[in-house]
């Protein structure tokens, strides 16, 4: 049995790790399908499995992007986490 895009997706956020983040498109690259960027966006969004940590997954330009609990809830959730965030944008350290 073949594991379908969403299952792929899903594994791939369940395992960014506290205090990390993801972009939609590194998801995809990782999920085997790098320009699928905007499903992984509507899987996030159809995700309201707690296990998976579908706040951790932000836009290509490090801003938040939405969360299907309000972006202020996904704003709280990462910088609880010690994820550093400057307006709407995510600092990523490289």
């Amino acid at each position: 049995m073949s594991t379908s895009f969403k299952e792929k997706v899903l594994s791939v956020v369940a395992r960014i790790p506290k205090g990390s983040v993801l972009t939609y498109k590194q998801v995809a690259e990782q999920a085997g399908s790098p320009k699928a960027y905007r499903a992984v966006g509507t899987v996030m969004k159809q995700n309201f499995n707690p296990a998976i940590p579908c706040h951790r997954v932000i836009k290509s330009d490090h801003s938040l992007g939405e969360y299907n609990r309000g972006v202020e809830n996904k704003r709280k959730k990462l910088r609880s986490e010690g994820v550093i965030i400057v307006g709407n944008t995510v600092q990523i350290n490289i």
